[in-house]
């Protein structure tokens, strides 16, 4: 006859087999909090492993964190660290080594150019919230106008705002100029003439925005509803459609199609409320309102 099962033959797969306790992580060691068996160690980091692992390579090393456009140095320089442990002599002795370390990581005056308007376009794509691609694209553009000797009597600041612009241009991505000039320490002429310079030197392939981008920031902003937005969606498609779209200011047709869809519902949106979101004036925006109205 088989054995009653004993109480340990109850406990689950988290408890320790011995004693029954909780286990506990940490230090790469599972161990039992109550009799101190260990349970397994050694484990398995499943994150990103920075290694090479060339085909010439008989001893893969590891390479450290992967590059970053977003530096002038693509990251790879150190820090010299600062602590408030260290005490009189070596403290300054540190401070010096900073301060020559500093020197030696920006020697040209290309990069400290590259290191102001780096910082700048971090700045910018934070405060317009924009993703990490459209920060290490603005980046490589600035590195490409720089090269191409695009900077000689422009401001860094408006080519750091111009190459953010740009970098939204190219990806489809919702910003406009006023936009972006509001947020950048340049002014809106600087940054024009900045773009039209990167525009025309280096090819780039920008295209019409899709005036669906801006829909939910407007929509959020004249705080209309889910129904009205989606409502607006369908006047945007219906716009490209008939060709209405076509040579009109984008953030214009958007805001068009919101004010539209709020009449349709009687949502109490103005048409001044509507064109100032988009930065256009009532006149752009109820041309685009009547072109809409007259091909239903």
């Amino acid at each position: 006859m088989s054995e009653a099962p004993t109480a340990e033959a109850h406990t689950t797969t988290n408890a320790c087999p011995e004693c029954g306790g909780r286990p506990e992580s940490g230090s790469g060691e599972t161990v039992c909090g109550d009799c101190g068996l260990v349970l397994s160690s050694d484990h398995i980091d499943h994150g990103p492993e920075w290694r090479s692992f060339d085909d010439d390579d008989t001893d893969p090393k590891r390479t450290g964190a992967p590059l970053t456009r977003s530096r002038h140095d693509k990251g790879l320089s150190t820090e010299i660290g600062r602590s408030t442990r260290v005490k009189g002599r070596k403290r300054k002795r540190l401070a010096r080594m900073r301060r020559q370390h500093n020197r030696a990581r920006i020697a040209t005056k290309r990069d400290r150019n590259q290191v102001y308007a780096f910082t700048e376009i971090r700045r910018l794509t934070s405060s317009l919230s924009l993703p990490d691609r459209i920060r290490d694209h603005a980046c490589s553009l600035f590195d490409s106008a720089q090269s191409e000797d695009l900077l000689r009597g422009r401001s860094l600041e408006g080519f750091a705002a111009a190459c953010v612009y740009a970098a939204c241009r190219v990806a489809g991505v919702s910003r406009t100029v006023d936009e972006v000039a509001d947020a950048a320490k340049a002014t809106r002429d600087e940054q024009t003439a900045a773009y039209d310079a990167i525009n025309r030197d280096l090819g780039l392939p920008v295209g019409p925005i899709d005036p669906a981008e801006y829909l939910p920031r407007f929509a959020s902003r004249l705080d209309l509803s889910d129904d009205v937005e989606r409502r607006a969606r369908e006047y945007v498609a219906a716009a490209a459609d008939r060709g209405i779209s076509a040579g009109r200011n984008p953030g214009g047709v958007a805001a068009a199609c919101l004010y539209t869809a709020g009449r349709d519902v009687d949502s109490g949106v103005t048409q001044r409320e509507a064109a100032d979101v988009a930065d256009v004036t009532p006149v752009t925006l109820r041309s685009t309102y009547q072109a809409l109205r007259n091909e239903e």
